[in-house]
């Protein structure tokens, strides 16, 4: 006979278990878009400790969209041995080309994040850093839906050696660094440049390029990357931004 009491307390425990073993991470990403997860599949493979937040109840960014909700995404040549590592099918369209179900590339870029190791929290965001000595060493983390609903709840606080912004457009982490912290960020201005208008060409090559430590202690990655060093955006293709997470892993698995 099924007791609702045992269900609700097994749920609780293993929750609270979770949420306590990510107080204090090596690596602490915001936004479970197709960079993020990637980064953090790769960063758990390699052994560190890794905690992914994601405001939304679903994961995936952009990519579950695919271009204007035909859920189908491209990928280049180039990113292409990414999504056959993940297991991903894939079809040659043209040369160079490559269709993938963007369901399947979502839904297998979170369960080898998971599988590797790496904690996903969905419905939860970062309002805030933490900045001692110059440096951001953690996030201030609360439920989305209260922000949501304007309710006024203290937050709670995750330490972390280093913490990545990969929350697409809007680069929210950035933009709470730039408005509260007093640090400057390593762009021209010492402030976000905002994106520019489409150029998928363009914006998929600067996406890796762009990828990097914007100040002591935090990261970009995927479309907050460009974001942060205003350059193009680049629509419903996705090479960049698996390229991009996997480079972030490389230099965060050297780092911490």
């Amino acid at each position: 006979m099924l007791d609702e009491i045992l269900i609700s307390k097994g749920i609780i425990e293993k929750y609270f278990n979770k949420i306590t073993d990510s107080l204090d991470v090596d690596v602490a990403i915001v936004g479970a878009g197709p960079s993020g997860m990637l980064a953090a599949y790769y960063l758990a493979k390699a052994g560190k400790k890794v905690v992914l937040f994601e405001k939304k109840l679903t994961i995936g960014g952009g990519m579950p969209g695919g271009g204007m909700l035909f859920n189908e995404i491209v990928v280049q040549a180039g990113a292409k041995p990414i999504l056959d590592e993940l297991g991903v099918r894939i079809t040659e369209y043209k040369k160079d080309y490559f269709l993938a179900d963007a369901i399947e590339c979502s839904s297998s870029l979170a369960y080898h994040a998971v599988n590797a190791g790496a904690t996903i929290l969905n419905c939860i965001m970062a309002e805030d850093v933490m900045v001692k000595n110059g440096k951001v060493c953690g996030l201030v983390i609360n439920w989305s839906p209260v922000n949501m609903a304007g309710l006024h709840v203290d937050p709670l606080t995750i330490r972390a050696k280093v913490v990545v912004d990969s929350t697409g457009h809007p680069c929210e982490v950035v933009g709470v660094v730039e408005r509260k912290s007093g640090l400057k960020l390593n762009t021209p201005t010492g402030k976000i440049l905002w994106e520019k208008s489409m150029d998928a060409d363009v914006a998929e090559g600067l996406v890796v390029d762009n990828t990097k430590e914007v100040c002591p202690g935090l990261y970009v990655c995927g479309m907050a990357a460009n974001a942060v060093y205003g350059t193009p955006r680049m629509g419903p293709i996705f090479g960049g931004m698996l390229l991009s997470g996997k480079k972030l892993s490389e230099i965060l698995i050297a780092k911490v």
